[in-house]
């Protein structure tokens, strides 16, 4: 981050234009049936797959694991009454690449989201998040991994 500032303008029809800290602009669509630009809480959503990402895939350099793909899924509950915040964010990890260790990958997610990742610890005081792992091993046939809890 540039500085510990950020603004966000009223466009109007129900669109926001957002600055970072570091000067880059991001439309917000308020209005949920038109759905032209990311939405306040699915930005949250965003947030927290690229933080802990980055958390797992530099752990995972920092051990030499072989990575060639990486994605994080994000499921989530939200309560009935408002504020309806999140109550449940299940983050699915999926790591692919040469003989990654199973111990690495448990490791890794672990410390992101037990840790280092500042957008888990902002949300866990009211949503609980579950977080697991799925590793396939590049070049071998696609076949169901049930999935690792991690904790």
């Amino acid at each position: 981050m540039k500085n510990n500032y950020a603004a966000v303008h009223y466009a109007g029809n129900d669109f926001f234009l957002a600055v970072s800290p570091s000067g880059h602009a991001v439309p917000i669509d308020t209005n949920g049936a038109r759905s032209a630009a990311t939405g306040p809480l699915e930005l949250l959503l965003l947030a927290l797959g690229g933080c802990t990402g980055a958390d797992v895939i530099s752990i995972l350099k920092k051990k030499r694991e072989r990575v060639t793909d990486y994605r994080v899924e994000i499921r989530w509950e939200r309560r009935e009454e408002h504020p309806r915040s999140y109550k449940k964010l299940e983050v699915r990890h999926i790591v692919r690449g040469y003989g990654i260790a199973q111990t690495s990958v448990a490791r890794a997610v672990t410390l992101s989201t037990e840790k280092y990742c500042s957008v888990i610890a902002t949300v866990r005081p009211t949503a609980e998040v579950v977080a697991t792992w799925e590793i396939h091993e590049e070049g071998a046939a696609e076949e169901a991994v049930p999935p690792v809890t991690a904790g």
